[in-house]
């Protein structure tokens, strides 16, 4: 599905005449890889190679009385090339030419994928340097737990999105095999020689073994890698929508100058930008699904695979091309709030610092359990009373048995979490 809001340059790669680009691409390749074994005239070569064409138009006119979108195909070109069409297909299979393009464009889709990976990458690096310092509370299920800096919020997404990258490197390398072997992948009608020829100058890799198809398990691992991809951005974003809410503020999407939040109440901002990441996340991950299906076929080789891969090979690359394109755009102008993160700092009123005092007690000899105790009693004050947890510890009489007033006040120290931030730093981006 190629809607309005595709990217110019990869919805362009699905458009019908790119693929059949594709498609007469790995025709002429057969030929000249032909031509060299022997298998054809060269001359025929040569007036195929400077006479093959297609017209999209004719194309779907002929399918329509054929049914048949290769031969259609075939039956075009053979109008322009003329008598020496004869040699075109010779010896493959509809599939030979429907897989080692599909990889083709496969390939092509991950290049770009890969570079929009870097783009992002480069933005979240930018701004995770810019807030290395700047602390914010961390927490787990949404309850504060201990400060961290935004900054390394930002370096978890990165380390991630390096993994990603592997992934996707991984998955392009997985992809770039092609088939010229016959209806049943025997070479019976034409010669392993003659698809090493043809694949390599395509940049392809001929598979090991193929039945009149490649195998689709290198078609779920390159969807999956891309739905991968998809949880990494629809975690960020999800985190950002949270950060964005009234009660917290700590980070919001970008507001464009005439920008409208809401038909209804004109004071509102919306996260709509990462809402949307979210929602297109779950289409890549069912395309995901759907590219595990289709890995069962029959026999040799069934039809039910190809309906399925018109659909998700476009949509999941459009899709993560322009949700990596978003989110970078959102990350890029992202407004950090720091007096909102200290303000958020503050309102457990200290509580940030008690596994110091659980483990400064148990330091002075005190049994764990018990040390948890003494410090969970003071700490269920706070949220019952409102009172500081730092004069709450104070007042106990038993731990100023174990704790001097410095030692107390020591605890209450944001450098101590953070004393590791630059070995962080320097693990990930390295």
């Amino acid at each position: 599905m190629i809607s309005r809001y595709t990217r110019p340059v990869m919805g362009s790669i699905w458009e019908s005449e790119n693929r059949y680009a594709k498609w007469l691409e790995v025709e002429v390749a057969a030929c000249e890889a032909m031509a060299e074994e022997g298998v054809i005239p060269k001359d025929a070569f040569k007036n195929i190679k400077e006479k093959a064409a297609f017209s999209v138009e004719r194309i779907l006119e002929i399918e329509e009385e054929t049914k048949h979108d290769i031969i259609a195909f075939l039956t075009n070109v053979a109008e322009y090339v003329g008598p020496d069409s004869r040699y075109i297909h010779l010896g493959l299979t509809s599939s030979d030419i429907l897989d080692t393009s599909f990889a083709l464009l496969l390939k092509e889709a991950m290049d770009l994928i890969i570079q929009d990976v870097k783009e992002f990458m480069e933005v979240i690096k930018k701004r995770a340097f810019e807030h290395k310092s700047t602390v914010m509370i961390g927490r787990s299920h949404g309850i504060h737990a201990e400060p961290i800096t935004f900054g390394l919020k930002l370096t978890v997404w990165y380390a991630e999105m390096k993994r990603n990258m592997k992934r996707l490197i991984e998955a392009r390398d997985v992809i770039s095999y092609g088939k010229l072997s016959g209806a049943v992948g025997t070479f019976a009608n034409i010669s392993p020689e003659i698809e090493a020829r043809a694949l390599k100058n395509l940049g392809l890799i001929p598979a090991e073994i193929s039945t009149q198809i490649v195998q689709r398990d290198r078609h779920a691992q390159y969807f999956t890698s891309l739905a991968i991809v998809a949880g990494t951005l629809e975690k960020i974003a999800v985190e950002i929508r949270h950060l964005q809410r009234t009660e917290v503020l700590e980070a919001e999407e970008p507001f464009a100058r005439g920008q409208k939040g809401s038909s209804a109440m004109p004071h509102k901002k919306n996260p709509i930008g990462c809402e949307n990441i979210s929602g297109l996340a779950r289409l890549v991950r069912s395309n995901c699904l759907a590219a595990m299906e289709n890995m069962a076929l029959w026999h040799e080789r069934d039809i039910s695979h190809s309906s399925v891969e018109r659909v998700i090979g476009p949509d999941s690359t459009v899709l993560i091309d322009f949700m990596l394109h978003r989110l970078t755009g959102i990350i890029g102008g992202l407004v950090v709030h720091p007096d909102h993160m200290s303000e958020n700092l503050k309102k457990t009123r200290g509580l940030i610092f008690s596994q110091q005092f659980l483990m400064k007690l148990a330091e002075k000899g005190i049994e764990r359990q018990k040390a948890y105790v003494m410090v969970q009693r003071n700490a269920m004050k706070v949220w019952e009373t409102g009172k500081g947890f730092k004069e709450l510890i104070a007042r106990d009489q038993e731990i100023a048995k174990y704790l001097s007033k410095k030692e107390i006040e020591d605890m209450f120290d944001l450098d101590y979490h953070l004393q590791h931030v630059d070995d962080i730093f320097e693990r990930v981006f390295s």
